[in-house]
């Protein structure tokens, strides 16, 4: 989505301190980052590289919308939840947050596992042992490098990204 969100980062904490994971799918994951509308600047920032479009919630916000029309939205949701788990330095907040990415993204009982190698998936089972801030670095990167790869040149030719770039083009430059 592209207009900004609703919920806050404290929100969605105090979300999801109140559900379990299996509650948290159905209804604690925002539709979108709070972030504000994106320029015409950015979003032709976007084609010239995906470090560019991950780089900004709006561009992140476009993307999963995308990612959603593919049925591939778990990869952008599991990369944002690695990101989160990285700026945590609380050992029991760590160890809860990568229970529920396991629970949410890895595990094979899960309806949003991402798709990953078996030497990533056996990483992440020994890293599961002592969870850190790391525990899904690797994996992260897989799933990074596949949206870069296999989705994002898709995004760049799709309605969604040629729309946002038309509506932008074709407002008045704002004084």
């Amino acid at each position: 989505c592209l207009l900004p969100c609703s919920l806050t980062v404290r929100n969605q904490d105090e979300e999801r301190a109140r559900t379990t994971s299996h509650e948290l799918q159905a209804e604690g994951i925002p539709n979108c980052e709070e972030s504000p509308a994106p320029t015409l600047e950015e979003v032709n920032a976007w084609a010239q590289s995906f470090d560019k479009l991950m780089l900004t919630p709006a561009g992140r916000n476009a993307f999963r919308e995308f990612l959603r029309t593919e049925f591939s939205e778990e990869n952008m949701l599991f990369w944002m939840a690695c990101e989160e788990l990285k700026q945590e330095s609380n050992k029991s907040v760590i160890e809860e947050k990568a229970r529920l990415i396991y629970e949410d993204y890895i595990s094979i009982l899960s309806p949003k596992e991402v798709s990953l190698d078996s030497r990533v998936r056996e990483v992440i089972n020994r890293n599961m042992l002592e969870p850190s801030q790391h525990t899904f670095d690797d994996a992260q990167l897989q799933i990074y490098t596949l949206m870069h790869r296999d989705s994002y040149p898709r995004f760049m030719n799709s309605a969604i990204y040629k729309d946002l770039l038309r509506s932008l083009s074709e407002k008045p430059a704002e004084a």
